[in-house]
């Protein structure tokens, strides 16, 4: 599938590609997330990290009336998002919602270092207390960054390893999972200590994992187990946060080390299974995007 992910089919073997994977606890309005997220990108971008994940709704909160949201007042943070990326030449992927022809959309936003929004992935497989606010989205996930390919899912979404396994045959060998953990207060306590499936997503898939979640109080008696965390393509977990305070983990990763090689075996057997993804790989790749250059248009960035 080398036509999907051109840039990344032989990777150099020395090649270190520097992430940073942000831990919250959401405060009460946007322009104080907004303020959390400057920081944290600033601290990371002077750690050196080529690219910084941000927990999912990071500039709104996830315990918050969507009902009440402004498309204004979210144009006003992502164009302030994309400003920063710019002013710290640091690619910054950022939970957000997002509107789109009326629709409110639960996604993660990637911006370049220009500034420019260069990926849009809308969660597709909503929960319950998502569907009171948020459409579905209908595409994969597949970007670069700095020619690497990487894909993502938003926090319920672990749980359905399709979408991994399908940005993985089509050439993603980063994975970035933002969450924004909504449990009672005993059921966020069980969830800690890194016991997620996380590490067999990242070797089922042969990929790295970068997961930024949430921690603490989340509002209406709601909790967040933290555990934000770095893995190992072998399932290793190269970094992981407590589950009390804010943290910005950063991680060199090796990417000869992210092969997908189990994902690129899906492409050759069984024969007959393989036949369909090869056939329709392509189309998903082209579907996503669409929507891409769509979202594009609204945050251009600085010319490079």
């Amino acid at each position: 599938m080398q036509d999907l992910a051109p840039n990344i089919s032989n990777p150099e073997s020395t090649r270190v590609f520097r992430v940073g994977a942000v831990q919250m606890i959401f405060a009460e309005s946007m322009a104080a997330n907004l303020g959390k997220i400057e920081r944290a990108a600033t601290a990371a971008a002077r750690k050196g990290a080529d690219a910084v994940l941000f927990p999912e709704c990071a500039t709104t909160g996830y315990a918050m009336d969507f009902g009440n949201l402004k498309p204004s007042a979210v144009d006003q943070a992502l164009n302030a998002i994309s400003q920063l990326a710019a002013d710290l030449r640091v690619q910054l992927l950022v939970g957000s919602p997002v509107f789109r022809s009326g629709r409110l959309y639960n996604a993660l936003l990637v911006f370049n270092r220009s500034g420019r929004l260069v990926h849009a992935y809308a969660k597709c497989q909503l929960t319950q207390s998502d569907r009171q606010w948020f459409s579905a989205g209908e595409d994969i996930s597949l970007f670069e960054l700095d020619g690497i390919p990487a894909s993502t899912f938003i926090c319920h979404e672990r749980r359905y390893p399709e979408l991994p396994r399908i940005s993985a045959m089509a050439g993603a060998r980063i994975v970035f999972h933002p969450n924004a953990g909504m449990d009672s207060l005993a059921v966020s306590r069980k969830k800690r200590g890194g016991r997620d499936g996380m590490a067999v997503r990242a070797f089922e898939n042969a990929v790295y994992y970068v997961f930024a979640n949430s921690v603490g109080p989340q509002g209406q008696g709601k909790w967040s187990a933290g555990d934000s965390k770095i893995v190992h393509p072998s399932g290793k977990v190269l970094r992981i946060a407590n589950n009390q305070d804010e943290a910005t983990l950063i991680a060199d990763l090796k990417m000869a080390d992210a092969t997908g090689r189990y994902a690129l075996e899906s492409l050759e057997h069984p024969r007959w299974l393989a036949a369909q993804w090869k056939s329709i790989l392509p189309k998903l790749v082209r579907k996503a995007r669409r929507t891409d250059a769509l979202f594009g248009k609204r945050f251009p960035g600085r010319p490079a």
